[in-house]
């Protein structure tokens, strides 16, 4: 989004003419400067509409292979019938008029993109108060736009040029030494789950996780023993928003599954000394752990952003953020199409994972298909459900399978569970073999699976 021309000084809204004529200048002087600053400015960037024309004839002259100096970019603008509207060569004989070489380029550079970020913030909140004030539209419609041009806002100003080995080597703390030593390598968070850790390496900020099933699978108690190990192993923020259950009732599954407690006799009371002794060592373990619970129905990426940005601000920045689930999710506006509408949501969810630089554990539904399929019922990649494009963001995707849920009548298969890695951008896919305990609704390891990881 850029400003319309001659409104950054119409309207006042800021801006640095002369950062931008020294840079343009500066071009012209020696078109070699060019490559500095093309993966870093683009045209929209320049407050002055001349200057963007200027500057978008010297991004055309570059590509085709020559050389940028007064007479090229003159000739090129007069090819265009540009030439008037830029005040003539004059104009363009004025930028480097003078000019003495600049070895500092980069800080003109920055001041123009800074001014430019500017610009885009102050025309994206004019647009949304003269929304509001006509009051033409319902206000989810346009609190969806707003949502939908501060996050682009934001993945733009967070975007990186490209670095050496020599550059990533350095900034990598410890150097080359810790670089090579992989007992030194930043490692992702523990999942509690033995071969799922060794396959993944644990969970890395900036990543999507997607865990889906079918309902009744277990991914929403796969995912709080996940939270629960990670807020009181590791002592880690985790932020839960539930949209589909209450806080209490997340609370309980939590507390019977921490406590190894029978959730059912939990909820009709018929409790002995010893569960109850279990569930209080369980509650004052739940009390001091950062855990942190939203069960807010249709959140949307807007309200989750704010939510965790305050809880940064106060201190706690989320060690691993949780959604359950994808689906229940909005995007604070009216969509024709659910399929573009989860795209949104997912590309978001993205973005938000690598500005609070943490991973998000999205829990998502699947498809009829796997119920249909004859024979093997267990879930494929194709199996997500109203939207490819989960699969295309996600770094991560597991699948919870339980059998037993269509063959009720096989003893052998009570409790057998499988997490299925069918991507994982980063690592190998395959199969997590876990228990899970009904009347607990918990996973756990295998036995064979425990080696030295503390169960839990």
């Amino acid at each position: 989004m850029s400003a319309p021309a001659g409104m950054a000084l119409e309207k006042g809204l800021p801006s640095n003419v002369d950062a931008e004529r020294f840079i343009l200048g500066s071009i012209l002087l020696d078109d070699a400067r060019f490559i500095d600053i093309a993966g870093t400015l683009t045209g929209p960037d320049f407050a002055l509409e001349k200057h963007r024309r200027i500057y978008n004839r010297m991004v055309e002259l570059h590509e085709r292979g020559e050389k940028i100096d007064r007479v090229t970019v003159a000739n090129e603008l007069l090819r265009f019938g540009e030439l008037e509207s830029v005040d003539g060569l004059t104009y363009l004989v004025s930028l480097d008029d003078g000019l003495p070489h600049i070895s500092n380029l980069d800080a003109y550079v920055k001041i123009v993109r800074d001014k430019a970020m500017l610009r885009q913030i102050a025309v994206a909140s004019q647009q949304l108060m003269n929304r509001a004030l006509m009051a033409e539209e319902d206000p989810e419609a346009i609190l969806a736009g707003a949502e939908e041009t501060l996050l682009r806002l934001g993945e733009a100003r967070t975007e990186q040029g490209l670095m050496t080995p020599l550059q990533v080597i350095q900034s990598f703390d410890g150097g080359l030494n810790a670089f090579l030593d992989p007992s030194k390598r930043i490692k992702g968070i523990s999942t509690g789950f033995t071969k799922l850790d060794e396959m993944t390496g644990g969970l890395h900020p900036g990543e999507l996780i997607i865990l889906a099933a079918r309902p009744s699978m277990g991914k929403t108690a796969f995912a709080l023993n996940i939270a629960w190990h990670v807020a009181t192993r590791h002592f880690q923020p985790v932020a839960i928003f539930s949209l589909e259950m209450s806080k209490e009732s997340l609370l309980t599954r939590m507390l019977c599954a921490a406590a190894r407690v029978d959730s059912q006799r939990f909820r009709a009371g018929y409790l002995n000394e010893g569960e109850r002794q279990k569930l209080r060592a369980a509650a004052n373990q739940m009390v001091e752990s950062p855990l942190h619970i939203d069960d807010s129905a249709g959140a949307s990426l807007m309200d989750m952003h704010a939510k965790l940005r305050r809880m940064a601000q106060t201190g706690a920045k989320p060690g691993l953020v949780i959604v359950d689930y994808l689906q229940l999710m909005s995007m604070k506006g009216r969509s024709e199409n659910r399929n573009q509408e989860v795209s949104q949501l997912s590309r978001g969810m993205k973005l938000l994972s690598k500005e609070m630089g943490c991973p998000f554990l999205v829990l998502s539904q699947l498809s009829r298909a796997t119920e249909t399929r004859v024979g093997d019922h267990r879930p494929q990649l194709s199996d997500l459900r109203e939207s490819g494009s989960i699969e295309q963001d996600a770094d991560v995707v597991g699948f919870i399978f339980r059998e037993e849920v269509y063959k009720r009548d096989r003893e052998d298969l009570h409790g057998v569970a499988e997490l299925i890695l069918a991507k994982q951008r980063n690592g190998p896919i395959g199969k997590v073999d876990l228990v899970f305990l009904h009347s607990m609704t918990k996973f756990e390891n295998r036995a064979e699976d425990l080696g030295d990881l503390p169960e839990g």
